[in-house]
């Protein structure tokens, strides 16, 4: 999506803010002993109290109204009986549409207490995503992003998982512009003002690559490894990015 008018970037906030609010009041509703199921449906009733929609659920008929991905797991879990504890790392993403408007975001949270290694990887990786939001403005390209975000992560000793990209989001959940690498790339093409997208770098304690579970959703990192995703959707302006996915 292009932004082109105050009214589409009233939209898109709107829905940005339903989402972050949302993966606020899930991260502070996690606890030991309840069910990735359970945690799922408090952040239905969230959507739903805004008049919200999950996006995935509508778009691609997941079971579920969010992911939850929890420690092996990186990304597209499906809520189920999975038992959250102690000492787990999960991941929320959130995304939504309301008024015809899309936005996504995301984060990785420590369930209690974690080593100093994996506190670490968490710091990191909402750092890497800034650092990829940094390079997102008018005429510049966006091969940036993943440029920017490799050398962030090569200077302190992670990978990425380089076949889980941004995209373009804001009418739709998955929109052009598609596959915006979060890796070190040559992409040539570049950002216009009032572009939406997303910035998702997943830092890595060893993992490349995604591979598909036995469910057809679920991913897990290949080699095996925890991975920390955080995720904003942003407007590119002269000046740099506008973040939408903000709590009001």
């Amino acid at each position: 999506m292009t932004i082109t008018n105050d009214d589409d970037l009233d939209g898109l906030r709107a829905i940005g803010r339903i989402v972050a609010t949302t993966l606020q009041g899930m991260a502070r509703a996690m606890e030991p002993g309840m069910t990735t199921r359970d945690l799922d449906g408090i952040g239905r009733a969230l959507l739903a109290a805004e008049g919200a929609q999950s996006a995935p659920e509508l778009t691609y008929d997941f079971p579920g109204a969010t992911c939850i991905s929890v420690n092996e797991e990186i990304a597209h879990g499906i809520p189920g009986d999975r038992v959250l504890a102690a000492g787990d790392l999960v991941n929320i993403d959130v995304s939504a549409v309301k008024d015809g408007f899309f936005a996504d975001t995301g984060a990785s949270f420590p369930l209690g207490g974690v080593s100093p290694r994996i506190l670490q990887l968490c710091r990191d990786g909402r750092r890497a995503m800034q650092v990829g939001i940094a390079e997102v403005g008018h005429g510049r390209p966006l091969s940036g992003i993943g440029n920017a975000i490799g050398r962030f992560a090569g200077k302190r000793g992670y990978t990425l998982i380089r076949n889980l990209a941004s995209h373009g989001v804001g009418r739709a959940l998955h929109e052009a512009p598609e596959e915006i690498a979060t890796w070190p790339n040559r992409d040539r093409r570049h950002i216009h003002r009032g572009l939406v997208l997303t910035v998702e770098p997943f830092l890595s304690l060893g993992g490349h690559m995604a591979k598909n579970g036995r469910d057809d959703w679920t991913l897990y990192a290949e080699p095996r490894a925890l991975a920390v995703q955080y995720e904003h959707t942003v407007v590119a302006t002269d000046r740099g990015a506008i973040v939408v996915t903000l709590p009001g």
